[in-house]
């Protein structure tokens, strides 16, 4: 089984500086959609992974983040996409060791729920803490440079094998041909 791990905010669908707290922020970014179901006609399955951050009080309840992700589901599938499972964690804005912890569980619930070792699945994010948990994980990190993908570039420090593409559709490209 072929599986593509893919953040949402920043590469499927434009961040906001704090995570999404209504449906109506939830906004595809240009191409992402087609993307995500090139991706699924090629043999991925597709999870995304949804890390709500930011302070607790004001994070969506489970109502509104299903009706985001309901929004995004739809939009897929009307690309003709699908996505396999979404995964998601809400934490508070704490410290940056918190939230590497914070990721790298979502990477362990996933291999675990799908059964597969993380040696190699791609991990598309725009988010240097991901692409840290992902090659961590033994995952392949790869940065988009969408959200906030160039100033993570800029920043530098990104895992030694971490592959750098213009958006989705790029890194897309690449895994598919």
């Amino acid at each position: 089984m072929k599986l593509a791990i893919v953040d949402r905010d920043g590469v499927i669908a434009h961040g906001i500086d704090t995570s999404l707290r209504a449906p109506d922020e939830w906004k595809p970014i240009p191409g992402g959609l087609d993307a995500l179901a090139r991706l699924g006609q090629a043999g991925y399955r597709i999870v995304v992974a949804a890390h709500q951050a930011g302070d607790t009080r004001k994070l969506p309840d489970m109502a509104t983040l299903n009706a985001i992700h309901d929004r995004m589901w739809k939009a897929v599938g009307q690309a003709g996409g699908r996505i396999d499972a979404i995964f998601f964690h809400a934490r508070a804005a704490t410290s940056p060791r918190a939230e590497h912890a914070s990721i790298a569980a979502t990477l362990i619930e996933i291999s675990q729920r799908f059964g597969v070792t993380l040696d190699g699945v791609p991990v598309i994010s725009d988010s240097l803490r991901d692409l840290q948990a992902a090659a961590a994980a033994g995952a392949a990190p790869m940065l988009v440079l969408t959200g906030r993908g160039r100033k993570t570039r800029s920043e530098g420090d990104l895992p030694a094998n971490t592959r750098v593409f213009r958006n989705l559709a790029a890194a897309v490209d690449a895994l598919a041909s």
